[in-house]
């Protein structure tokens, strides 16, 4: 088979990502990777360096702070997320009942939970966030949440994904600072 036949199409690129998701996941020297791995588009693993210790934290105040103020969901860190760049990992979702229903999969979901957050690293650059905000809202998100070294939150929505909110229309009594 022609190498160039294998490349998905975008009505394909969904069970491209979580076809070579499982495969990734199954490998021993992936799984044993101490930091986080996504892929491109073009199914090859993105392996990135380990998570600081204050970015765990950040993870869990976040979720602990969904729970407090979101509508009725669930709540996860390290969310699998297929995209038409490959699989992307945001580090907090949360998603309705309804949409896990519609986007639920075996080991990544098949599009964005409506809650979508980065906490920055020492590793991420500016270009990789956007673009994961991008990718994100494209694969379905209604918001995605940047939470910055300090836990200070950065709210975008859907209606004007380039320019942050004031406050998160899903969850409008989240905290613009973490500890606050």
């Amino acid at each position: 088979m022609n190498a160039l036949q294998q490349i998905p199409g975008i009505k394909s690129q969904t069970a491209f990502n979580l076809k070579r998701w499982d495969e990734i996941g199954r490998d021993p020297l992936v799984r044993n990777w101490p930091g986080k791995v996504e892929t491109d588009r073009y199914g090859r693993p993105i392996i990135m360096g380990y998570a600081e210790f204050s970015h765990g934290g950040m993870q869990v105040d976040l979720a602990t702070l969904l729970r407090e103020h979101a509508p009725a969901g669930k709540v996860t860190v390290e969310c699998p997320i297929s995209t038409s760049e490959g699989v992307k990992v945001a580090d907090v979702c949360w998603v309705s009942k309804k949409r896990l229903l519609q986007i639920g999969g075996h080991t990544a979901l098949k599009g964005a939970p409506e809650i979508c957050v980065e906490v920055i690293s020492p590793s991420n650059k500016r270009g990789e966030i956007e673009e994961k905000r991008r990718l994100y809202f494209a694969a379905g998100a209604k918001e995605v949440w940047v939470c910055d070294k300090r836990g200070r939150l950065l709210f975008f929505v859907k209606a004007a994904p380039e320019v942050d909110a004031d406050k998160s229309l899903l969850c409008p009594a989240m905290p613009k600072t973490l500890g606050s």
